[in-house]
């Protein structure tokens, strides 16, 4: 993984947002203020297992990770594709408990923000949370399609 700056980190995530929500600049000038830890993950590397409880979402920064479920016979089933700037399990910040795995399809780093600060922005802030709102909206769509 290359080196990072915070605004390689968010671009991909903002630049969707704007396209998609509208979003404006306050909104995501305080999502970028957020605190993270960047994590790295190899390739097939499980990031969130079926059944966990995490207490952070996590932002792709590089690389693709795959949303599965284990099926009767032990196969993977792939449920949906992510790339940079997909927030993967931003429906914990409402599910406690994770319905899916979260694998590593190539070599990637995530970062990852506490579900409390995000909560907390959201509630200062309603637009964020009406801009992730519309984004999982849009999510939803794409995988019913």
């Amino acid at each position: 993984m290359r080196d990072v700056t915070s605004d390689m980190i968010w671009a991909p995530l903002f630049q969707r947002l704007k396209t998609t929500t509208g979003a404006d600049d306050r909104d995501l000038r305080a999502l970028a203020a957020l605190p993270f830890t960047l994590r790295n993950f190899r390739e097939n590397q499980t990031v969130l297992r079926d059944g966990e409880q995490p207490s952070e979402c996590c932002l792709i920064v590089d690389g693709f990770c795959v949303r599965s479920k284990t099926i009767a016979d032990g196969r993977r089933q792939i449920l949906s594709i992510h790339i940079p700037g997909d927030l993967p399990n931003l429906q914990n910040l409402h599910f406690a408990t994770v319905d899916h795995d979260l694998i590593a399809l190539s070599d990637c780093t995530l970062a990852f923000i506490a579900n409390r600060a995000l909560n907390d922005l959201i509630r200062q802030q309603p637009g964020v949370g009406d801009m992730f709102w519309r984004d999982t909206l849009v999510d939803a769509a794409i995988s019913r399609e």
